[in-house]
C-alpha cells in the first residue's frame, strides 16, 4: 500500500528490474524507475541495463572474493608469525610485522626465533615473492620447513641450500598442477584455485591469475643468523636477503658484509656462510626489503634513516621497533614489513665448564668425577645421578666409536647441557638393543633421562647433547 501511494504520488510510468548475479548467485537487486511523463523503457533500454548490471555483478564478485582472499590470508599469517618469542638467554628479542597497503594484498613476509642446542639461537627474516592467499600460504611451507632444518641443527648455507631445493621441487610440483588438462570434448579445465572457478574475467593460461597475480613460480629470500652466546659469535648466510645492521654497544652502525647468495628457487649456486663477532650488548637488526624500498624516496636515503634510528637506540626495544617503522613507514609501506630486533647476551664464564678427555676407557671415571664436582660447585646435587649417567654414555661412545679429542662440556642456564664433542663425523644411532644383548642401550638410556638430546655437525666433527631442566626452587 505504502509503494502504491508513493508511485501515485510521483507519477510511476515504468519499473525496470534487474537482479544482480554472479555465479549463479543472486548479489542483490537493481530498480529503475521512470516517472511523470517519462516513456516507459524500451527493450533496448532493457538489453543496456542488464549488460550494465552484469559487469557490475562481475566487479562486486571479484571485489568480494578479493576481500574474502585478503582477509583469510591475513588470519593465516597473523597465525602462523611467532606471536611471542620463545624463552632463551641468548639474545633479547622484539619482532614487528606491518602488513602492505590495501592495494598490494598480503605479502608472504616472516620472521623467527628458533632456540638451538648449546644455547644458541636461530634468527630467521624471510620473504615470498608475490602477495595474498598463495603467498601467506607459501611462507607457511617455508617456515615450517626452516624450522624443521634448524632442528637438524645444519649450517646457516647448508640449510638455505635444503631450502632451495624445498622451492625448487615446490615450482616443480606447482607447475604440474597448474598445467592445462584435456578434457574428452577437447577443452582445458584446471583452474589452479583447487578445483574453484577462478575470478570471472580472469585469464586461465597454464597457470592460473588473479588480478594479474601469477599462481605458478615460488619465488623467496632468507636470512638465516646463528648466535652463540658463549663464543660471542654470530654465523650468516642469505639468499637474496638484504643484508641485516647492527648497532655496536659504542654505537657504531654498520651493515654486515653477507655475501649475496641467489634467490630461493634458482638451484645451483652455493651460498656462504660468514662468522662475526659480537660483544655483548650488540643490536642485529633483520628486516625485509619492504621496509628500505619505497617509491618515496631511493635507498640509499632509506638506508641512512635506518642507521639514525638504530643509532638512538635506548635499553627498550619495542621503543627502538617502532622508532624505526616511524622513521620508514611515514607511508603506507607498498610491501609488507617483518623487523626482528635482537639485542645479544653472553654467558658468563661461570656458567660454563669445559674439559678434554683423554682417548681411554679408564678416564671415563674421571669425566663423571669432573662433572660431579662442578654440580656442586653450581649448587645442582639433585642432577648428579642423571647427569654422571649421561656423561658416562656418551664419553664412552666418543672413546669406543669417535676419534680424539675428546671434550667434554656442561653448561648452566635456563637448563643444564651437557655436550661431548669429537673429530669424527659419524653420527649416533639410536635403536632398541634385544633382551639377551649385551649393549646397545646409551642412547636409549640417554633419551630417557634427558629433556632434549640430539647431535649436531660441524667442520671439526660432531657434539652429542643432552639437556636435563633445572630444579624447581
Amino acid at each position: 500500500a505504502a509503494r502504491g501511494v508513493w508511485a501515485r504520488r510521483h507519477g510511476l510510468v515504468s519499473v525496470l528490474t534487474v537482479p544482480v548475479t554472479a555465479r549463479e548467485t543472486t548479489l542483490g537487486v537493481v530498480v529503475l524507475c521512470r516517472l511523470g511523463a517519462a516513456a516507459p523503457f524500451s527493450p533496448d533500454e532493457q538489453s543496456i541495463a542488464e549488460e550494465l548490471v552484469a559487469h557490475a555483478a562481475i566487479c562486486l564478485d571479484n571485489a568480494r572474493r578479493f576481500t574474502r582472499e585478503r582477509t583469510t590470508a591475513l588470519t593465516l599469517q597473523h597465525s602462523l608469525l611467532q606471536q611471542r618469542p620463545p624463552r632463551q638467554a641468548a639474545v633479547e628479542v622484539a619482532t614487528r610485522y606491518v602488513p602492505a597497503s590495501g592495494q598490494a594484498g598480503v605479502g608472504g613476509d616472516w620472521y623467527d626465533v628458533i632456540p638451538l642446542s648449546g644455547t644458541r639461537v636461530a634468527l630467521v627474516v624471510g620473504d615470498v615473492t608475490g602477495h595474498g592467499l598463495h603467498a601467506s600460504v607459501t611462507m607457511a611451507r617455508l617456515r615450517t620447513a626452516v624450522r624443521t632444518l634448524a632442528d637438524v641443527d645444519l649450517p646457516p648455507d647448508e640449510l638455505l641450500s635444503h631450502l632451495d631445493d624445498l622451492v625448487i621441487s615446490l615450482n616443480a610440483e606447482a607447475g604440474a598442477w597448474g598445467s592445462p588438462r584435456p578434457e574428452a570434448g577437447g577443452g582445458v579445465e584446471d583452474s589452479g584455485f583447487g578445483g574453484a572457478d577462478p575470478p570471472l574475467g580472469a585469464a586461465t593460461l597454464g597457470t592460473s591469475l588473479l588480478d594479474g597475480q601469477v599462481f605458478g613460480d615460488i619465488g623467496a629470500t632468507c636470512l638465516y643468523a646463528v648466535y652463540d652466546p658463549i663464543a660471542r659469535r654470530v654465523a650468516l648466510a642469505r639468499a637474496g636477503h638484504p643484508v641485516p645492521a647492527v648497532r655496536l654497544p659504542d654505537g657504531d652502525v654498520e651493515f654486515l658484509d653477507v655475501p649475496a647468495g641467489p634467490p630461493l628457487g634458482l638451484g645451483g649456486l652455493a651460498f656462504e656462510t660468514v662468522e662475526v663477532d659480537l660483544p655483548a650488548g650488540s643490536l642485529l637488526a633483520l628486516f625485509t626489503d619492504g621496509l628500505i624500498e619505497s617509491r618515496h624516496r631511493d635507498l640509499d636515503e632509506s638506508l641512512a634513516l635506518l642507521v639514525s634510528a638504530l643509532t638512538q637506540a635506548g635499553s627498550d626495544l619495542l621503543a627502538v621497533s617502532e622508532r624505526v617503522l616511524g622513521a620508514l613507514t611515514l607511508h603506507r609501506p607498498e610491501d609488507d614489513v617483518a623487523l626482528l630486533l635482537a639485542r645479544t647476551r653472553a654467558l658468563g664464564a661461570d656458567q660454563v665448564a669445559n674439559w678434554e678427555i683423554a682417548p681411554d676407557p679408564a678416564c671415563v671415571a674421571d669425566a663423571r668425577r669432573l662433572a660431579a664436582r662442578q654440580l656442586a660447585r653450581w649448587g645442582l646435587d639433585e642432577l648428579v645421578f642423571v647427569t654422571e649417567l649421561v656423561v658416562s654414555e656418551l664419553v664412552t661412545n666418543a672413546i669406543r666409536h669417535g676419534r680424539p679429542p675428546i671434550r667434554l662440556r656442561l653448561i648452566r642456564d635456563s637448563a643444564l647441557t651437557c655436550e661431548v664433542s669429537d673429530s669424527s663425523s659419524t653420527a649416533p644411532h639410536l635403536r632398541r638393543a634385544r633382551t639377551m644383548e649385551e649393549g646397545g642401550r646409551g642412547l636409549m638410556l640417554v633419551a630417557q633421562c634427558a629433556t632434549r638430546w640430539g647431535t649436531r655437525h660441524s667442520s671439526d666433527g660432531k657434539t652429542i647433547w643432552a639437556e636435563q631442566a633445572l630444579p624447581t626452587a
